[in-house]
């Protein structure tokens, strides 16, 4: 008999120790939301996270779990991933640590296009160092690393994916929970790499990008008349005249194939369900292929 799955089964017992009015606390509550609406147990998920204070979301939630190195949530995600298929591998991480350190291995992710899922928490500032500017941004903002304002132009995370070829490419906003909820849950269907940036402010030392801030600008694409999800060169041009603000599913393609479905001869089945030792027959076959 089937057990209704709740999304308390995937609290734990860790409290989160994000400062008061994080946007994280929200994204975290809408993967556990997602987990319960897709009906999955907590030991069928698995969240691996990066560094700074966003990496800290996979010891928050009650599934497997992995806190990585810097920048390298994605390359442990994978990997995961090409071992045991079975399991909804969810990569969780900050501007920061995705687009800093970590880009190389955002880009290739996307253009891999392996079935995973990749949540972004983007509050445009590095938080857990104590507010040093980030790729995310904007030119003149004032950090104690960029006292006269930054003379850099900030990277704009959906172009960039959707560029690297990206088959499920994504924006949500902490303040709407309902609507970041369904993002994740198409995230997690799609077959291939999900990639979903989310607005996720930070209160203590972004000042600037707040929540009234985000509440102003985010145009969310069920306003747009006609908006078409599977139009790549639409997304292109929507994002450019919202200055990248949409929010919703920005682009899908409804042929994506994944990375693990183009691998010639990869068994489906887990490694630990595979047997420890091959037969004869795949040793054979493995041999000729170097002959």
């Amino acid at each position: 008999m089937d057990v209704k799955v709740s999304f308390k089964d995937f609290r734990n017992d860790v409290p989160p120790n994000w400062c008061p009015g994080c946007g994280d606390f929200a994204v975290l509550a809408a993967m556990q939301r997602a987990f319960a609406n897709l009906g999955l147990r907590p030991e069928q998920v698995a969240v691996v996270s990066g560094i700074g204070c966003s990496g800290r979301i996979s010891g928050y939630i009650h599934t497997y779990g992995f806190h990585g190195t810097h920048g390298r949530a994605l390359a442990l995600a994978q990997g995961l991933k090409i071992a045991n298929r079975d399991l909804v591998v969810v990569a969780a991480g900050g501007d920061g640590d995705g687009y800093a350190i970590g880009l190389n291995h955002t880009i290739h992710a996307i253009r891999r296009n392996m079935d995973i899922t990749y949540i972004v928490m983007d509050n445009q500032i590095y938080g857990l160092t104590k507010g040093q500017t980030s790729p995310r941004s904007a030119m003149g903002f004032q950090t104690k690393s960029t006292p006269k304002g930054s003379i850099e132009a900030p990277l704009s995370p959906l172009m960039m994916a959707l560029a690297a070829g990206g088959t499920f490419v994504a924006q949500g906003f902490s303040s709407d929970v309902n609507q970041l909820v369904s993002i994740i849950e198409a995230g997690i269907k799609h077959r291939g790499f999900a990639f979903i940036n989310v607005f996720s402010p930070c209160v203590t030392f972004n000042k600037v990008n707040t929540y009234d801030w985000f509440r102003e600008r985010v145009v969310p694409v069920e306003t747009i008349d006609g908006y078409d999800p599977h139009d790549r060169k639409l997304a292109m041009q929507k994002l450019m005249e919202t200055d990248g603000m949409l929010t919703g599913i920005i682009y899908q393609d409804p042929d994506s194939v994944a990375y693990e479905d183009r691998i010639p001869g990869f068994r489906k089945e887990p490694l630990v369900k595979q047997p420890l030792k091959p037969s004869r027959e795949d040793f054979e076959a493995l041999v000729a292929e170097f002959m």
